[in-house]
């Protein structure tokens, strides 16, 4: 049986929307849709905040985190890495309190609409495949936004393909034609933790496997705009949950 550590970080400085991990979001503090999918997944060994916020690290541990360490400023600031801050959080809790997570999962704050049932599906991938090193939650791209209908402009505004140069004439003329494409869904990222140490000290490693989400949980916050479109996308994701 592999052990699994929630790792959530919440850096306090954020720009475009302050405080954004603790602002309400519906009816709780937004970093609290996270650690409650994880908590309620019942998967988890422990679930843990990173933060270099006493205020964040208050409300986390209102909602069932552990703040067992403040994260160092220099692991907070505008130019630091999501690799960088994990990395410390696994070192922490190795050399401080013995735990040895296998893999872990990145709780994604921005990311609210991760349900218990994601974090079990991903866990049972895992438990029946060692064959990778990381997962990621993954959604179909509409066919109008996938790759093959992107295009650039060269100096004199003339327009080809962006992904091959290819010219327009040389687009799909049916969406039968156009090959399925996917996107990153951030509700689901899952690595083991040894991918910090190794290689170029991604958290992806060498393999990723996919798991394909519905598009309805395909949401990130990252501007005031999106959300807006956050929240009334989330309250139709629970009015049919709660339908179910």
């Amino acid at each position: 049986m592999k052990n699994f550590l929630g790792l959530i970080l919440a850096r306090g400085g954020s720009k475009r929307i302050p405080r954004k991990n603790i602002k309400e979001f519906l009816d709780k503090p937004l970093i609290a849709w996270s650690i409650e999918a994880g908590l309620k997944s019942g998967i988890f060994d422990r679930i843990v905040l990173s933060t270099d916020d006493e205020e964040i690290a208050s409300v986390g541990k209102n909602w069932g985190a552990e703040v067992p360490f403040m994260r160092p400023s220099k692991l907070a600031s505008d130019t630091a890495t999501s690799d960088d801050a994990i990395r410390h959080a696994i070192q922490w809790l190795r050399n401080k309190e013995k735990y040895n997570p296998e893999w872990v999962f990145l709780f994604e704050p921005t990311a609210p609409a991760k349900q218990p049932f994601h974090f079990c599906d991903v866990a049972k991938i895992i438990q029946g495949n060692n064959n990778f090193d990381s997962v990621v939650g993954i959604s179909e791209f509409p066919d109008q936004y996938t790759h093959v209908m992107q295009i650039k402009l060269d100096n004199n505004n003339f327009i080809s393909r962006a992904w091959d140069n290819e010219l327009l004439k040389n687009m799909p003329k049916s969406s039968r034609e156009i090959p399925k494409s996917y996107l990153l869904n951030p509700q689901v990222y899952a690595f083991k933790a040894e991918n910090l140490f190794k290689g170029n000290g991604s958290m992806w490693g060498d393999s990723t496997y996919g798991y394909l989400m519905d598009n309805k949980y395909n949401i990130d916050i990252d501007t005031p705009d999106d959300w807006k479109v956050a929240e009334a996308k989330m309250k139709k994701i629970l009015d049919d949950l709660n339908k179910e």
